[in-house]
């Protein structure tokens, strides 16, 4: 596909009088005079000599590798003159004067100017921290290629005829010498003689000079590529196929950190953007040899230039070091990787306290043979948020993008210097295993003139820019393009070039305009892979057709009748899909037959028909602010399957015969009909538990079986929270952990559905009566299907977190006096709940320090007992249980309905589970991917719902706690509303200045505020760990965003 850039070339090159003006002008001069200038020691000068001898030399073929670096070392030049000097002449066609001059030309056309400023250096856009995001958006860091994508059609646009492609060639041409002059290297990162050699064929194409009157296709092969300019050739041919393969041998690049200018804004890139991906023999070799790794690709969405790869042996993760090293990759693929050389790793800092990076240094990246800067940023995982149900390992990790301290996840063997850096292991992308990221993304489509295509921006910056067919876009983009500034739409990548940088793709749908929650919302689901559509008519085919459904008579023969017990469900109010009930009848020897009802949806889902496909594709149902995204059709999710009261359901029953202590005295395992006697909400539960010698009326609660009277009803909750206290009690002396983080929660309007207040959700004694008896169950049910089905079981394993970073979260504990055992999940819990002071806000001191200690965690995985074999694999840290799964939330959960089966089938009461091994292990796979989708689509939802209601609502002033602090930021936790916003001081308005120092571990910046009353002196603010500060939630002009303004303390504060 032709880039952009291309059509300009042609453009220019319409116009021969133009070209010779052009060639009248010597702006050598003014390119040569302002890299001396900046170079005017007189080392520097012989340097500069003899390396372009030398480079005359090696052209040639006759100058030994080594040479430049000798004749450098021999004149003392330091690195990082040599370096610059490398990276402003390698990889240039030529060091004549015409060469330099190329790279003084200047493009007039607007498109070229715009696009040119939307690739400045990322640290520019670092530093310009109160941009919005929709500013961004428009003027995007990542203008040639934000990130990632991969091949996936093989089709090329032929809406490109054979004297566009001509003309696009000589725009290019003319685009690529005016960028190398205006471009710097957006990563700022040196190239050595070595990684800026050429191959031999790369060296004959410089031997010989540009000449204006080659034919146009000899010129373009002889031309260096420019960095975000598309790099196809313009024949008519298509490069996918012979000519393609030409290219890449020609190209030969090295893909290490060091040539990753090469589309970051490097001067001088190679035909070949990318490297060609190994065979899958090669890579299953490199495996197995453990030269080669395999893992999930993770980028960092707030500096979209870094990727982390886990590390095999569990400690700092590997780095994957620019756009070039990700090799067309996206966010969550499974990717092999090489690593490199030692001598490309980089240098970071083992900082737990605050993301380890100096920001300003962030995007001024470089080798390890660079010790001027220290700091380096580095991301941490997607882990897993909190749950809509009650299990507690779902809210173990509520890991947010928003992110204090990153590289504690990036934990290496290597030992520590003095001075407290380390080494961090980089590599490269080989090969995509499994493209796991949907190449679905929404944005913004822009027209560029003279071209068949416009030029697609998503809002994510992890993805490319990509080229979209103007046939894609509506009838009138063309005449009317200005309209659609504002719009939202759906594109996917259909294909992404090793020898380009912009993706190609199609328009999939118009969402609508940008800052409407529906457009915004279908954007997310789409983005996330989030299946929202109907019902198919062959899934629907597989629910009774019968309406109203009743049991079949034989089917109660089958099992235990309870629908004359007292069952009922405790739910949020709102719910509607109620999947487990409770009994509590007390015993005549004083203890209590305790059950958990859980909705037998296997018996309405069989194996292998259209409604399980769906099911096992979509995994999950995923949950809204606004609604949800069902798992099954909706007449099983809140009808047929739903417990609903008063009416006959069957379901799978767990009864214990249990004493008020807790104490389990028997266990019984089967199919069962029950009859619920009310819905409770959790308000209704909490209320009986808070007045238990209330009387309550029929007025204050939804609609009671008359068979149930309400005494007897509130009894239950009553006996059912006193077994609870108990079983908790007795769970977390046994060393289990719980991470309770702020979940933010909203009022809607019925009709309008737009938020018209939020709250911080309160995690109530309701709550824990619910969620001691579903870990109950769970956990009985893994050691039963464990014990039956050893090698086919599907059960559900937590990681212990890693080493490293609990190591490093100790040491800054200790160092700021904080007492921490983080030895094992009990005593961290223990040491959580000790108090942390007496005032009001212990317990939000509580909540940061909970959310330094949910980093290290891992994410809890489900997965097959035929998989992995090892028994101590399969503990689950958090809850401190060997065994577990989820057997609980059928309808919501695919993977519930998979340990359904597997217990029918081992008490004779079902058929044998049809999937082997390795099948369940695959299913387990799929499950854990659209459970981490279902949270994070869960977490943008709200953050989507929370922007508007600051919008319509704000500003909204708050208190707000700091949880880490950088060099030139700090991260809060606002205290009214839960959420974690960052704040750049160098945006904050009547701050003089500002200072960063670091003592051990501990960061701390003090801002020097101008005092409003010029006689009096200036107001200092020291921001730390803890530091309580007010701030102002603000809409930002960017739909849907917001920030937090940090507001002036009294001149008479401390």
């Amino acid at each position: 596909m032709d880039s952009p850039l291309q059509s300009k070339k042609a453009h220019m090159n319409r116009d021969p009088k133009r070209k010779q003006d052009q060639t009248s002008t010597p702006p050598q001069k003014d390119a040569y005079a302002r890299l001396l200038s900046q170079h005017r020691s007189s080392k520097f000068n012989l340097y500069l000599d003899q390396y372009a001898k030398d480079l005359s030399i090696q052209r040639e073929g006759t100058l030994p590798s080594t040479l430049v670096k000798a004749q450098s070392d021999r004149l003392n030049i330091p690195q990082r003159k040599r370096d610059q000097v490398l990276n402003d002449f390698s990889d240039s066609s030529d060091f004549s004067p015409s060469s330099l001059k190329s790279k003084g030309e200047e493009s007039s056309l607007a498109l070229h100017m715009e696009k040119l400023s939307g690739r400045t250096a990322p640290q520019d856009c670092e530093r310009k921290q109160d941009v919005t995001d929709r500013q961004r958006r428009g003027q995007r860091r990542d203008t040639t290629t934000s990130q990632d994508g991969d091949i996936e059609s093989g089709e090329e646009f032929s809406s490109v005829t054979l004297s566009d492609s001509y003309k696009q060639q000589k725009q290019q041409k003319k685009n690529k010498d005016s960028f190398a002059s205006k471009e710097p290297n957006f990563d700022g990162r040196p190239q050595s003689p070595k990684k800026a050699g050429t191959s031999g064929q790369e060296q004959e194409k410089m031997k010989k000079p540009k000449k204006k009157n080659l034919p146009q296709h000899a010129e373009e092969e002889k031309s260096p590529e420019v960095p975000g300019a598309v790099t196809q050739m313009s024949r008519p041919k298509s490069p996918y196929g012979k000519d393609k393969k030409t290219q890449q041998i020609r190209a030969s690049t090295t893909n290490s950190p060091a040539d990753r200018s090469k589309n970051k804004g490097g001067k001088g890139s190679k035909k070949q953007v990318f490297d060609s991906y190994m065979t899958a023999e090669d890579v299953s070799h490199g495996l197995k040899r453990g030269e080669l790794f395999q893992g999930q690709l993770r980028i960092n969405p707030k500096k979209y230039q870094e990727a982390f790869i886990p590390s095999p042996d569990d400690m700092r993760d590997i780095f994957l070091d620019g756009i070039v090293a990700r090799n067309r990759a996206l966010n969550g693929d499974v990717v092999v990787i090489q690593v490199l050389p030692r001598e490309q790793w980089k240098v970071v800092r083992s900082d737990t306290d605050c993301e380890g990076t100096s920001e300003s240094e962030t995007q001024r990246e470089r080798p390890v043979k660079t010790p001027q800067k220290k700091k380096e940023h580095t991301p941490r995982p997607d882990a897993a948020v909190g749950d809509r149900c009650r299990d507690q390992d779902e809210l173990l990790i509520k890991v947010q993008n928003i992110t204090l301290s990153d590289t504690g996840l990036l934990e290496d063997p290597s030992t520590p210097r003095s001075n407290g850096e380390i080494l961090q292991k980089t590599a490269k992308v080989v090969y995509i295993v499994e493209k796991k990221h949907s190449r679905a993304a929404t944005g913004f489509i822009k027209f560029l003139p003279d071209k068949p295509f416009a030029m697609f921006a998503p809002v994510d910056h992890r993805v490319p820019r990509i080229n979209v067919p103007l046939v894609d876009c509506p009838d009138d983009f063309s005449s009317r393009s200005g309209d659609y500034i504002n719009t939202l739409f759906i594109c996917r990548i259909t294909n992404w070039s090793a020898d380009s940088n912009f993706a190609e793709g199609q328009l999939a749908k118009t969402l609508g305009q940008a800052g409407e929650i529906e457009p915004e919302t279908e954007g997310i689901l789409t983005e996330y892979d989030v299946d929202s559509s109907e019902f198919s008519d062959s899934v629907l085919d597989c629910l009774p057709k019968n309406l109203p459904w009743t049991i079949p008579p034989e089917e109660l023969t089958k099992r235990r009748d309870l629908r004359n017990e007292c069952i009922f469900t405790i739910d949020p109010a709102t719910a509607r899909d109620l999947d487990d009930a409770l009994s509590c009848k007390q015993l005549p020897d004083g203890n209590f037959e305790m059950g958990v009802h859980i909705a037998d949806v296997s018996y309405f889902v069989d194996e292998d028909n259209a409604l399980d496909a769906i099911a096992s594709q979509r995994a999950t149902s995923v949950y809204l602010v606004q609604k949800v995204i069902p798992m099954l059709p909706r007449l099983l999710c809140e009808e047929l399957c739903s417990l609903n009261p008063l009416t006959d359901r069957l379901t799978f029953s767990v009864i214990w015969k249990i004493t008020p202590e807790g104490k389990i005295l028997s266990e019984w395992f089967g199919r069962s009909v029950i009859r619920s006697c009310v819905k409770l909400s959790y308000d209704h539960a909490q209320s009986m538990i808070e007045a238990p010698e209330k009387l309550f009326s029929a007025g204050e609660l939804p609609p009671v079986d008359p068979v149930h009277p309400i005494d007897e009803i509130h009894q239950a909750v009553l006996n059912l929270h006193s077994i609870a206290k108990n079983l908790r009690a007795q769970r977390f002396s046994g060393g289990a952990l719980r991470l309770d983080q702020m979940k933010l929660s909203f009022t809607l309007d019925r009709e309008t559905m737009m938020p018209q207040g939020c709250y911080v959700y309160q995690y109530r004694d309701s709550n824990k009566l619910v969620e001691e008896f579903m870990l109950l169950a769970n956990i009985a049910t893994a050691h039963h299907i464990y014990r039956k089905f050893p090698d086919l079981a599907l059960l559900r394993r937590h990681p212990p977190p890693k080493a490293k970073m609990v190591d490093e979260l100790q040491e800054l504990c200790d160092q700021l006096g904080i007492y921490l055992d983080l030895s094992s999940a009990g005593a961290l819990h223990r040491s959580l709940n000790t108090t942390l002071g007496d005032d009001e806000y212990s317990s939000y001191r509580k909540e940061v320090l909970t959310h330094m200690c949910s980093r290290p965690m891992q994410m809890a995985l489900y997965f097959s007992t035929g998989v992995v074999k090892d028994e101590p694999l399969f503990k689950h840290y958090a809850l401190n249980v060997p065994f577990y799964t989820h057997f609980t939330s059928p309808i919501r959960r695919y993977a519930d309905i998979i340990v359904h089966r597997l217990l029918a089938a081992s008490l004779k009461c079902g058929p044998h589970l049809r999937l082997s091994t390795e099948e369940v292990g695959k299913q387990a796979s799929h499950c854990n991917d659209k459970k981490t989708v279902s949270k994070r689509v869960q977490e943008l939802s709200s953050e989507l719902f929370f922007g508007v209601f600051v919008k319509e609502c704000g500003p909204l002033d708050s208190e707000a706690m700091v949880m880490g602090v950088l060099d030139q930021s700090f991260d809060v936790l606002v205290l009214r509303y839960g959420v974690q916003k960052r704040i750049y001081c160098k945006s904050v308005a009547g701050l003089a200045s500002f200072h960063h120092r670091r003592v051990g571990k501990k960061s701390e910046l003090t801002l020097t505020w101008t005092p409003e009353d010029l006689e009096k002196p200036p107001v200092e603010q020291i921001i730390s760990l803890f530091t309580l500060v007010e701030v102002q939630l603000q809409d930002d002009s960017a739909p849907m965003k917001y920030s937090a303004v940090l507001k002036r303390p009294d001149d008479d504060a401390p």
